[in-house]
């Protein structure tokens, strides 16, 4: 469920988080982190990817809306290169920090 230049292990920021196992260059779409559920909190079900980033207010990652399908989804896409050891983060704007 995650790219194989991430992973989740303890996060300085809040409990889990996503971390770069190698240098993630800017640009890099590393895949669905929500996909448009209207019955869900928000209207949205979090994948994995989704699940485990955390919010910063400089983050390295945004959300770019997408379909897939029928499907609406929200990918996280990098917006700065991410060195190794780096913590994946992205602004919340669909929940409440």
């Amino acid at each position: 469920p995650l790219p194989d230049t991430l992973t989740i292990k303890e996060s300085p920021i809040h409990g889990l988080g996503i971390f770069a196992l190698s240098g993630v260059g800017i640009g890099t779409d590393l895949g669905v982190a929500h996909i448009n559920i209207v019955d869900f909190p928000q209207g949205y079900c979090r994948t994995p990817l989704g699940g485990f980033y955390n919010h910063s207010d400089e983050p390295n990652c945004k959300l770019i809306d997408d379909h897939i399908g029928f499907l609406l989804v929200k990918r996280l896409v990098t917006i700065k290169d991410i060195n190794q050891g780096d913590e994946i983060t992205c602004k919340y704007t669909l929940y409440e920090v």
